[in-house]
């Protein structure tokens, strides 16, 4: 079942490349250099573990990353099309590497178990 989730995953970051390299009118560099940037969500752990895993969530939802491309596509506003892609393919992308959505209990504790070393 793992790899088969893994599968789906990688099969999902494909299409987020695709859909970056066929709608995006900005240069291929600007893919790989923003792919982490969802990551300054984590910032919000600053206020707490609370506070910290909604942003973190928030910002790592891939349903969310899809409202805002589709939000890109329907007011044709082609950075809101960059910004939705790039949230969809961080998300896959961590998923990929075992880092899921986060609980309020701390910044490890994941949907898909516990981060780093036990």
């Amino acid at each position: 079942m793992k790899t088969i989730l893994l599968l789906e995953e990688l099969a999902l970051f494909l299409l987020a490349i695709l859909a970056f390299y066929l709608q995006s009118p900005y240069a291929w560099w600007l893919f790989p250099a923003c792919i982490l940037l969802p990551d300054l969500s984590m910032i919000g752990y600053l206020a707490g573990n609370r506070a910290g895993a909604f942003l973190y969530n928030l910002v790592h939802h891939k349903g969310i990353a899809l409202i805002v491309y589709v939000a890109g596509l329907y007011f044709h506003q082609d950075w809101i099309v960059f910004t939705g892609i790039i949230m969809f393919a961080h998300s896959v992308m961590d998923r990929i590497f075992g880092y899921g959505l986060k609980y309020e209990t701390g910044f490890k504790d994941t949907h898909l178990g516990k981060v780093g070393k036990q």
